[in-house]
């Protein structure tokens, strides 16, 4: 992951100061009344270091759909929150039994079992209700697709959706506020609820040898996967990308959903593959109780030519600012961010291939 975490440099300095920026007089997680003795847990929780991928993942994937990241801060931010609540629960006694994270004691370690139950509960909530937060420069940016095809219906003399190639593009496209955060929220929750990480973690806990493949299959799918695959969406949804419509069903959020859900298994093979000769690892469920390592080799390749068809297939469509019915290419912003999706895509193999 090195050439990523140096690519990715300007979005994950953002990311890191958005995060810092809850804990203070004016952010989300220092209300009046949130007891001080709860966020402090909070603040080791969420400010204890990572990789940050899944909030990279949404603000390159807004980037790339309409060229500025912008737009997807408090969602990048939503999905963040949410991943370190599952990995503080995912450490407890009743789950993994990790006390070592990072680095650093895991927080029930630290803050004992009850109180880290509370702080994963209070994390989850906090991340719908930055789902929920419209960007700073929302008033100017909530329907900047519209504007910014009025503008140019100005300036061309033509009526506002006058060609049927326009319509088409503006079918993939939603403006409304409410639109966008409904359905960022949506996503969020689907991703994390019973039929995403939940219900992978619960196939998990549950589930004892001999594994076979559709459990592991499951697992894999949803206890990893569902978490990436949201934060490109969300990414595209905050961007403007509406759901199915136009091209086929081939929008940029249907793509870039796809983009992540084949990145999420290639890097969670790519990590089995990696604990392999890691003895506490031993009675995980993992890939490798399947297949064998060449075989799951192959399989992060396959996983990865898929989300790199994904990313070619999402640069292509003209939506948002991706491009426009007239041929514009795509913008040296747009440009930069796709650069890095495949970056990271590439790279899950280097990490171990």
């Amino acid at each position: 992951m090195a050439d990523f975490v140096a690519q990715a440099g300007p979005l994950r300095g953002l990311v890191e100061d958005e995060l810092a920026k809850l804990f203070t007089p004016e952010g989300l997680l220092t209300d009046a009344e949130v007891p001080p003795g709860l966020a402090e847990p909070m603040r080791y929780a969420l400010l204890g270091g990572g990789k940050r991928l899944r909030p990279v993942l949404c603000l390159a994937t807004c980037q790339a759909v309409c060229g500025d990241p912008a737009p997807a801060l408090p969602a990048a931010l939503a999905i963040e929150v949410l991943h370190n609540y599952t990995l503080v629960h995912d450490d407890l006694p009743c789950m993994d039994d990790d006390t070592l994270r990072r680095g650093r004691p895991t927080v029930h370690a630290k803050y004992g079992y009850g109180q880290a139950v509370l702080v994963g509960d209070a994390l989850q909530a906090a991340a719908f209700q930055l789902a929920l937060t419209p960007p700073k420069s929302h008033a100017e940016s909530t329907e900047f697709v519209s504007h910014a095809e009025s503008a140019e219906n100005a300036e061309s003399g033509s009526p506002a959706g006058g060609s049927a190639e326009r319509s088409e593009a503006e079918g993939v496209v939603q403006h409304s506020a409410f639109g966008i955060q409904h359905s960022l929220c949506m996503a969020l929750a689907c991703a994390a609820g019973p039929a995403g990480v939940v219900g992978g973690q619960w196939v998990d806990v549950t589930s004892s040898p001999p594994h076979d493949e559709a459990r592991v299959s499951y697992v894999h799918a949803h206890k990893t996967g569902d978490l990436i695959a949201c934060a490109c969406e969300m990414g595209a949804i905050a961007a403007g990308a509406a759901s199915e419509e136009g091209f086929g069903g081939r929008s940029p959020r249907s793509l870039a959903r796809e983009f992540g859900r084949a990145l999420g298994l290639a890097f969670q093979i790519v990590d089995d593959l990696l604990d392999a000769e890691d003895p506490a690892k031993a009675s995980e469920l993992s890939i490798l109780r399947v297949c064998t390592p060449e075989e799951a080799r192959a399989r992060a390749r396959a996983a990865t030519e898929r989300a790199l068809r994904a990313l070619d297939a999402l640069a292509a469509i003209p939506a948002g600012r991706t491009g426009s019915p007239d041929g514009r290419a795509p913008s040296r912003p747009q440009i930069s961010a796709l650069a890095l999706l495949r970056s990271l895509a590439e790279d899950q193999l280097s990490r171990t291939l």
